[in-house]
């Protein structure tokens, strides 16, 4: 399933989110030197900025040390707590990267405005950290960098589908070779989505090399999914939120 668009009016132009998208696509053509073949282990340059600049979880449980994941690389020099702001901003290819600003370019903007600019900074970044850490907890051993904005993003689906449970989101649906576009509840596409995150981060957890060895780091998806869903109350306004909901009502 591909998510398009939802039906929830936005009472304001959602600044942060558009920031939020324009930091990405900038991080990933400007600094990584993004193309469609960022993700190629071959490209030095990608993979020193792998060693530098994503997050690692074996570096956060064993304080000091740094681990390098490739040859030919200097020794990596940043420092250990600025990788889980960085790695938020990373992606390693240009589908990684489009996959995940569609989700924020549909979902961000009614969050956002449903708790105001300042908070949704705060609630996104940590989300984000919430994420990073659950992926730390399932696998603090892991070598394997983590990169993304997926998990401060599933904080925003988490808030979402609790203060939008009757929005609807028009989708694309593939069945083998051919496809359809339906608009279905919110609940039924992020709920999916979700179950299907939990599901395969529980295969990869049971995998002989444990979590986070299967290349997508599910349990950051999850981690940031239930943060959202925890912490959305604390963050959105009643009045804005309801708003929101009124006008839904009136299309």
């Amino acid at each position: 399933m591909i998510p398009l668009r939802d039906n929830i009016p936005t009472t304001k132009t959602p600044v942060v989110t558009y920031a939020l998208i324009a930091a990405n696509v900038i991080v990933y053509f400007f600094w990584q030197r993004g193309g469609l073949t960022l993700g190629d282990p071959s490209s030095p340059h990608y993979v020193c900025q792998l060693q530098d600049w994503a997050a690692i979880p074996y570096e956060f449980t064993h304080p000091g040390d740094q681990v390098q994941i490739a040859n030919g690389c200097a020794p990596p020099d940043a420092p250990t707590y600025a990788t889980v702001f960085t790695a938020m901003f990373m992606h390693g290819g240009l589908l990684h990267l489009g996959g995940n600003m569609l989700f924020l370019w549909i979902f961000g903007n009614n969050v956002e405005d449903s708790m105001g600019r300042v908070k949704f900074v705060i609630f996104y970044l940590l989300g984000g950290i919430a994420a990073l850490l659950l992926q730390i907890i399932v696998g603090p051993n892991s070598q394997v960098p983590t990169l993304g904005a997926s998990g401060a993003i599933a904080a925003v689906l988490g808030g979402y589908i609790l203060i939008f449970p009757r929005a609807r989101v028009v989708t694309v649906i593939f069945i083998v070779f051919f496809f359809t576009i339906l608009e279905l509840p919110a609940l039924l596409v992020l709920g999916i989505w979700f179950l299907e995150q939990a599901v395969m981060g529980y295969f990869d957890l049971a995998q002989p090399t444990g979590g986070g060895g299967g290349g997508v780091a599910y349990f950051a998806h999850v981690g940031g999914f239930v943060f959202g869903l925890l912490a959305i109350r604390l963050f959105a306004g009643d009045k804005r939120t309801q708003r929101q909901q009124e006008r839904f009502s009136r299309r």
